[in-house]
């Protein structure tokens, strides 16, 4: 007598499907829960804990640096602000010293200098032009991305307090990001596409203003209302988002009102007193 086989079906186990997504990634069924061991995740927080801050780590790379003073005096015609030193500028002490800057070339061609100056020659700008030079951040660095936006936002005040102090007639900012930096310690966010523009600001955003009611004494008496404002593209050769025409042009009408400013000064010095 023969035995009936038993069905396959009746004896085969079934398991459930586990279906590969298109990433690779294996899907679990939902009931299938996993937990990540303490171990495990303890060892992650601890991971990042150890990972210091950009802003930190920069302090201590480049603490053997020196700090870049300021070519500041009272009453120049224009200050320049850039965003902070870099390492080459850094280690000679002269602003805007590595080979691939263009400021001091953009200085002359603007007309604000009449020769291409050294970089050596940062200290003689208030005697020879009535410019100045200082930083919105006062510690160095390879690029401005290894600062913070709390470093730039701590700066903003001090600046301002340095404008009131020195009071130049016009200020100009040496990159888009640099005002951009004052803006959002002034506005809380970022200027719009509409907001932003190179070249002459409305002097309602003069910097250094008092608060509202206290007026100011100019230097050379009447009364000071903050310093004219002037975004300057970045002269960082790094910086290729404009071409070097573009730049001249934006540099030229900031070079435009100095010399006319510098001929004002010479001519009311040598006009006769009766």
């Amino acid at each position: 007598m023969e035995v009936p086989r038993r069905s396959s079906r009746l004896t085969r186990v079934s398991k459930p499907s586990i279906k590969a997504s298109s990433d690779s990634e294996v899907s679990i069924p939902s009931r299938v829960k996993r937990a990540r061991p303490a171990s495990i995740s303890c060892s992650i927080s601890k991971r990042h804990e150890r990972q210091p801050h950009r802003s930190q780590a920069g302090l201590k790379k480049y603490a053997h640096l020196p700090l870049l003073r300021d070519t500041l005096v009272p009453n120049l015609i224009c200050v320049f602000v850039g965003m902070n030193p870099g390492v080459q500028t850094a280690t000679v002490g002269h602003a805007y010293a590595h080979p691939s800057n263009h400021f001091w070339r953009l200085l002359h061609k603007s007309g604000c200098t009449d020769r291409r100056c050294l970089p050596e020659e940062d200290g003689d700008l208030p005697r020879l032009y009535a410019m100045g030079n200082t930083n919105l951040v006062g510690r160095p660095s390879k690029t401005t991305s290894e600062l913070s936006k709390q470093e730039m936002a701590e700066g903003t005040p001090i600046l301002e307090d340095k404008i009131r102090t020195y009071k130049p007639e016009a200020v100009c900012f040496v990159g888009k990001g640099i005002w951009e930096a004052v803006w959002r310690w002034r506005y809380g966010r970022d200027p719009t596409k509409q907001e932003f523009r190179y070249g002459w600001q409305d002097e309602t955003e003069n910097l250094g203003r008092s608060k509202a009611g206290v007026q100011e004494q100019g230097n050379c008496g009447g009364v000071w209302d903050g310093a004219k404002v002037f975004v300057a593209t970045s002269t960082s050769g790094l910086a290729a988002h404009l071409s070097m025409q573009e730049k001249e042009a934006i540099w030229n009408d900031l070079g435009v009102w100095v010399k006319k400013r510098r001929a004002e000064r010479i001519g009311a010095v040598a006009m006769p007193t009766e």
